[in-house]
This record gives C-alpha cells, structure tokens and sequence, in this order.
C-alpha cells in the first residue's frame, strides 16, 4: 500500500508586502495549528482554515528525512474538531499564521507570515520527489533553505519561537 507523502522545501524570506503579495495569490487563508498528544515518532495536529469559508483538518505526519514524511490528513467537523482540541499537548501553543498560496512556475508556493516576527517569514513548496528542481518566484527574497532546520517546523514553533536575530 502507498504511504501518502509530503516532499517539501522550506524557505526563510524576508516578509513580503502583504498589499502587493495578495493579488498575485490563488488563496489567502488564516490559519490555527493546534498541536495534539501523540504516539512516539508521529506529530499530530489540528487545523482551523478560514478563507472564503472555514473548514478544519486533522492531520498526522510522520517524519521520513528533513524534506519527506508521511502525511494522513482528514477534513474534519467543528464537533470532532472541538473534541480533539481537548488533547493539546501540554507543552504547545497554538500557531496562528497567514497563509498566501502563490502560483508561479507550475508549482504553489506557500508563504506563511506569523504574528510574532516582524521582518521574516517562511516559504515552501511541495515537490513530488525529494530533488525535483523548481525555480523560486522572482518577487520573494530567501534568505536561506530551512528544510533541515528542525527550529523552523510548526510543531517546533509551537514550543519555541527563536527570535529573528537568531534567524537573520
């Protein structure tokens, strides 16, 4: 049986103008991350999705290498939702961010701005293989890949946000 996988390469950026990064996105949406007590190995979590309409997800992954894991994700419904917030992990807190989805290339490109940095943000992209090439949108200045740096996980933001100087 086929394990469903996520590939993806993640990139520290200088934090765009929002004004002009909004007209070139297919989506926007205002996202919460809530992570959930798990199994060793497995980071579970739920998600609240507010764009033209909300919606909610609980996911598990499974680490592979820094770029691939093992994704099972499931819409959920509010109830279900409210439930499995009940299982919090004592040490998280939720992550709230802005996700802008930008096409360019053939690929998405997924540019999350959180509340508590000012200047940074993260980008990255969904591969289909590990070292698929892709070029990176023209607009957006990396500062560096974070791919491998655990720091820059959600599950890690969750427990501990380094602060931008560490990061620059």
């Amino acid at each position: 049986m086929n394990q469903p996988l996520e590939i993806e390469r993640k990139y520290l950026i200088l934090r765009p103008d929002e004004e002009q990064l909004r007209p070139l996105c297919s989506a926007v949406y205002e996202m919460e991350q809530t992570y959930l007590e798990s199994r060793e190995g497995v980071t579970a979590r739920v998600r609240r999705r507010v764009g033209e309409w909300e919606e909610f997800f609980h996911t598990e992954k499974e680490r592979c290498t820094d770029r691939t894991c093992v994704e099972r994700e499931r819409l959920i419904d509010r109830t279900e939702y409210e439930r499995l917030l009940q299982q919090r992990a004592a040490d998280a807190l939720t992550v709230c961010k802005r996700r802008y989805c930008l096409p360019y290339d053939g690929f998405t490109f997924e540019i999350d701005i959180y509340p508590f940095w000012d200047s940074i943000a993260v980008m990255e992209v969904e591969l289909e293989r590990e070292e698929q090439a892709f070029n990176l949108p023209p607009r957006i200045t990396v500062v560096r890949e974070v791919t491998d740096d655990r720091r820059m996980k959600n599950a890690a933001l969750a427990r501990l946000i380094p602060k931008e100087s560490e990061l620059l």
